[in-house]
């Protein structure tokens, strides 16, 4: 089973038989062929974030793209702020 990897709509399938037919994880694992903790950790994950839930390999949530954003946008910052304290340290010494 591992390596195995189910899509979006197959996870969240698996996941409403749990959540809102209110059946037993073991049950719907055993059914589907899963092993029970991968379904557990979906039904987890569906519950903290049902919208953004299962976005796919590959593709990030919203709230991860806007986080890996913003932390490029700082490393964008600290580089150019490197290369002014440098071109200062040049100019600095011009200036002698």
């Amino acid at each position: 089973m591992s390596g195995k990897r189910y899509d979006r709509e197959f996870k969240l399938y698996a996941v409403k038989m749990v959540v809102e037919d209110g059946r037993k994880v073991s049950e719907v694992a055993r059914e589907l062929d899963l092993v029970h903790q991968t379904l557990h950790k979906w039904v987890v994950k569906y519950q903290e974030d049902q919208e953004d839930s299962f976005v796919g390999s590959g593709s990030l949530s919203p709230k991860e793209e806007a986080e890996y954003k913003k932390d490029k946008r700082i490393r964008d910052l600290e580089e150019e702020n490197a290369i002014l304290k440098k071109a200062m340290g040049i100019f600095a010494k011009n200036q002698k």
